[in-house]
């Protein structure tokens, strides 16, 4: 980038030192690519720039126009590329240096076809056509139809030609943003740009009424950015051309461009593609796409014999609007005011289009995890289901195993009841006789009132153990103090071993013993233990009958032990001893020590058979203590 005002004769320098670096860098033409030229093998084309081959919006064209000819020629090509680069100055120098230095790199071997892009580039090869080019086809492409130099076109030149309408770029302005009061012309100092300053202000004239044109060709690069950064309300920008500034400074336009939108207070809008996408809002512009297809159709056609006067172009208009929907986002313009049948374009993906497969993961995630933890659930109503249930045919089949086993011993619960209920009877009749004489003993009957009351206790309490034994309730968790469950136990059947000739003992730990579970049912695992005991002493005709229960402590699990002096269980039977319908009774059903085996687990216990040391069977019972 250069600055300050340049010379003539610097400008000359300039053009002379490139084409010298051109000319090192290019490679030399080479005698086995002339001869394939000549054979029709390689076609040799050469593109010819304006302002620079990175210069926009010409640059884009070039690249495209370049990509499309290699991507459809049939033939290989060998291209080559200069820039002329004098439009670019305020007071360009002498073309001579550029003019010999093309001539002696061309001499004897000219190119099939010239590609001139921008006004500039086709009024020089038509100017020094005899003495570069003289019969090679010209294509002049990107030249806006008002800068065609018609005199100077010969049968062998092809335009494709392209026709701004400035007019109707600003008639888009005020119709996307309707309140916009004036709009600021971006426009360069050089020559070409001049010309383009009057040009547009020739077109505008049917809006003076409407807005305010305030044009910036007459500062400095410098100044037109701190103008853009303060710029009053309703007011919009319009990006032109800017190659060189008032000051003289030269610029790369698409760099100038972006260094305007980075400060502007108010959107930019331009009628050119190559700088959309980038800065600018959009609207109707040229596309590069329709002047690329028509250029490379026209050289293809050349290089293939066709002449160059039977092709012809109408100058290319403004396509389809088109806007950016980041700019638009910006400066809050609604996308209901744009034309219709415009395009919208660089859209940002909302959440998700951006995550889609993402989202579609993470949704089919949570709907397994759904499916799992419904069935999960699912699974967890019919388990409890099933336990409810399985406790209520438990309570069922433990109450008629109750039953069984309380008939078992109903001779011995009557004699326990005869006993207290006779001596009641007999106590109300001495009483009634004493009563009856004339002196009674008001003390002794005090006495025998007191033995009625025992008597009456302990009737009570044998049909209160009955009744609670014999009681049909759900399974029901409560807090036992274990010691008190059995001794009652104990109590039921005591009658039963005196009448067997039996010695029932019971030795509690010293300590209290708290479980978690149901009395009735734990009440029932002991009887039905201590009952099969005596059984087992009674079979044995032996001299000594004893049954014995205990209870200890042994970590965190209380035990209840059950001993008899009985034969002992078979060691082919220990294994199978708390299996259904297993039993050693003849008249037994073998349900009795399963349903006691069921219980205990279904408190979080166990219980285990073995044979004493000392002669008999052992039965231990482990219960967690309640914490």
């Amino acid at each position: 980038m250069c600055s300050g005002s340049v010379k003539p004769w610097r400008a000359a320098a300039a053009l002379l030192c490139l084409g010298l670096l051109v000319a090192v860098c290019l490679p030399p033409v080479r005698a086995d690519a002339v001869e394939r030229s000549r054979r029709g093998e390689l076609k040799r084309v050469l593109i010819l720039h304006s302002f620079g081959r990175e210069f926009r919006p010409w640059s884009e064209y070039a690249r495209d126009i370049k990509a499309e000819l290699e991507r459809k020629s049939p033939w290989p090509l060998d291209i080559q590329e200069h820039a002329l680069l004098s439009a670019r100055f305020n007071n360009p120098g002498p073309d001579a240096p550029f003019v010999e230095y093309l001539h002696s790199l061309y001499q004897g071997a000219l190119p099939d076809i010239v590609l001139c892009i921008g006004a500039p580039a086709a009024r020089f090869a038509q100017r020094y056509r005899a003495k570069l080019f003289p019969d090679t086809p010209l294509i002049h492409a990107v030249v806006e139809h008002r800068l065609v130099d018609r005199a100077n076109l010969s049968s062998n030149d092809v335009v494709v030609a392209i026709r701004n309408d400035f007019l109707v770029a600003f008639e888009n302005i005020l119709q996307v943003l309707p309140d916009t009061k004036s709009v600021a012309v971006v426009v360069g100092a050089s020559p070409l740009e001049k010309f383009w300053l009057e040009e547009v202000k020739r077109e505008l004239k049917p809006l003076d009424q409407k807005i305010e044109l305030v044009w910036y060709s007459d500062l400095a690069f410098d100044d037109i950015l701190k103008r853009a950064a303060n710029l009053p309300p309703h007011t919009a920008l319009f990006w032109g051309l800017m190659s060189v500034d008032a000051a003289g400074v030269v610029h790369e336009s698409d760099i100038a461009l972006r260094s305007l939108h980075a400060v502007a207070n108010a959107p930019i809008f331009s009628y050119a593609e190559p700088f959309f996408g980038d800065s600018t809002v959009g609207g109707p512009m040229h596309t590069i796409a329709e002047t690329s297809s028509r250029t490379v159709s026209a050289a293809i056609g050349i290089l293939g014999g066709a002449k160059p006067e039977s092709i012809s172009y109408e100058p290319i208009g403004f396509a389809a609007p088109r806007y950016d929907s980041r700019e638009l986002q910006r400066w809050g313009i609604s996308e209901s005011r744009l034309p219709p049948g415009s395009a919208i374009l660089f859209r940002e993906p909302n959440i998700w289009q951006r995550y889609r497969w993402q989202m579609l993961m993470i949704v089919a995630i949570f709907l397994v995890q759904a499916g799992l933890i419904s069935g999960l659930l699912h699974e967890r109503r019919r388990r409890r289901f099933a336990e409810v249930e399985s406790r209520q045919r438990l309570a069922e089949l433990a109450h008629a195993n109750r039953y069984s086993a309380v008939s078992e011993f109903t001779t011995s619960v009557a004699h326990e009841l005869n006993q207290p209920l006779g001596s009641i009877l007999t106590n109300a009749e001495t009483a009634e006789l004493i009563l009856s004489t004339s002196s009674p003993d008001i003390s002794e009957v005090r006495q025998i009132l007191a033995d009625i009351r025992r008597d009456d206790h302990r009737a009570s309490e044998v049909i209160r153990r009955l009744r609670s034994i014999l009681r049909k309730t759900p399974f029901e968790v409560k807090d036992i103090e274990l010691n008190e469950t059995v001794r009652e136990t104990l109590g039921l059947v005591k009658a039963v071993a005196d009448g067997r000739h039996i010695a029932l003992t019971y030795v509690p730990v010293l300590a209290d013993l708290h479980v978690r579970g149901d009395p009735v049912q734990l009440q029932q695992v002991i009887l039905n233990l201590i009952i099969n005991a005596m059984d087992a002493v009674s079979d044995a005709n032996a001299d000594k009958r004893e049954v014995s229960v205990s209870t200890v402590r042994a970590g965190n699990q209380a035990e209840i032990r059950i001993t008899d002096t009985g034969p002992g269980i078979a060691a082919t039977d220990l294994a199978k001893v708390f299996d259904p319908f297993f039993t050693t009774k003849p008249q037994g059903m073998g349900m009795g020590l399963a349903i006691v085996k069921t219980i205990v687990e279904a408190h979080h216990g166990e219980i285990a058979a073995a044979n004493h040391a000392a002669g008999g069977a052992l039965f231990t019972i482990r219960l967690p203590i309640a914490q």
